[in-house]
């Protein structure tokens, strides 16, 4: 790998920079709240607008959806430039990573024509319908669903975690039209879609950020479903292949840690076993850095993405919670309210093992696909 950025790829990043210097308040870090929360979430909306005209909301996309055939390496340097800002897109970076390219791969036209478009223009605001209190991260567990009567489903069940859910308009959501691993279909729903519940799950984690949904006889026309019945699972794998290593939360990681050193330094505490324990959570934010940029190399050569993305995501786990764990210890007071973009960062950290899926399942992928290791104690 060619650990050097090209001309163009610092002319891009510089570009970047620029953009959110020019447009983020001049008190962004000292207004950042969770990142769900209503402030965060209208402001998004008005800054995603923003970069769309810029040219930088979705650069990656193909021209006749708004984009320039950019790079897998400019969609990355983009993310990793927002998550050292404390990520001003909010939930918006779900659209630009995976929903909007799934769409692209999946979808019909006239769901492309109705989605897509106001996604590229910073309008629109997703969440994902994944996780279930008895299922979690298992997709093949899921007890949603969605029961076809003619030209329309009749949806029933619950959905848990699910981020932005209290401002999205519209959710991915996974339900069950049949038995087993293959009997999970997906549906575009709207969120103003008779029968829809939403309540906010209190949380140490910032306001608005992730919710129960309670679906109770919701009706959505077969045109609704994404693809084929029982395609949920291909399309889920190339959907978060893209999610798990499009959030760069290293970044973000870095920058904070390298602020409370700054810290300790200033206060002469940074000697001796503090100092090995910032060194071992840098460790953790460059190796996770690199392991990312394997999978995005990978990309740029047309390769596919195996399990090398789950392991990229317990990379970036480890990364955040070291870098947190070592701020609560040595400078809880910057926590305090002193800092909100480093209180931000650890609220992050926090669930960053629950996002994109949980980082117990990833293990599991990386045990059975990576190491090949056996399910089961051999006698």
């Amino acid at each position: 790998m060619e650990f050097g950025w090209s001309d163009e790829q610092q002319a891009f990043r510089e570009r970047v920079r620029t953009f959110l210097k020019d447009n983020l308040p001049p008190d962004w870090e000292q207004s950042v709240d969770g990142p769900g929360s209503h402030h965060q979430t209208t402001f998004s909306v008005s800054f995603c607008g923003k970069l769309a005209e810029a040219g930088l909301l979705v650069p990656h996309w193909p021209e006749e959806w708004g984009g320039s055939n950019a790079d897998p390496w400019s969609l990355f340097i983009l993310a990793e430039e927002m998550w050292m800002a404390g990520e001003p897109r909010g939930g918006q970076y779900m659209n630009v990573n995976w929903i909007g390219p799934t769409l692209m791969r999946f979808g019909t036209p006239e769901q492309k024509a109705r989605y897509i478009p106001p996604m590229a223009r910073g309008e629109m605001l997703w969440c994902q319908g994944f996780s279930e209190p008895e299922a979690g991260s298992d997709l093949a567990s899921l007890r949603t669903r969605a029961v076809r009567d003619g030209d329309i489903y009749r949806i029933n069940g619950q959905k848990i975690w699910t981020s932005y859910a209290g401002m999205a308009d519209t959710c991915f959501l996974l339900a069950r039209t049949g038995e087993g691993k293959n009997g999970i279909s997906i549906l575009l729903m709207p969120m103003d879609t008779p029968g829809i519940t939403v309540r906010s799950i209190p949380s140490l984690i910032g306001e608005g950020d992730i919710h129960e949904v309670f679906l109770d006889n919701v009706e959505l026309p077969v045109s609704a479903r994404l693809a084929d019945e029982g395609q949920a699972w291909e399309i889920s794998r190339y959907s978060l292949s893209l999610e798990r290593v499009g959030i760069p939360r290293f970044a973000l990681a870095t920058r904070m840690l390298s602020r409370v050193v700054a810290q300790l330094r200033s206060e002469g505490r940074f000697t001796g076993e503090i100092m090995a324990q910032a060194a071992r959570a840098r460790a953790a934010c460059d190796a996770a850095r690199l392991y990312s940029y394997r999978i995005i190399d990978q990309r740029a050569q047309g390769l596919p993405t195996g399990p090398e993305g789950a392991a990229a995501r317990v990379a970036t786990v480890a990364a955040e919670r070291l870098s947190g764990e070592f701020a609560v210890e040595h400078a809880p007071a910057m926590l305090s309210g002193l800092e909100p973009m480093l209180l931000a960062h650890h609220q992050r950290a926090i669930v960053a093992g629950v996002a994109a899926g949980a980082a117990e399942i990833q293990l599991n992928l990386i045990a059975s696909t990576m190491l090949n290791l056996p399910k089961e104690p051999r006698a």
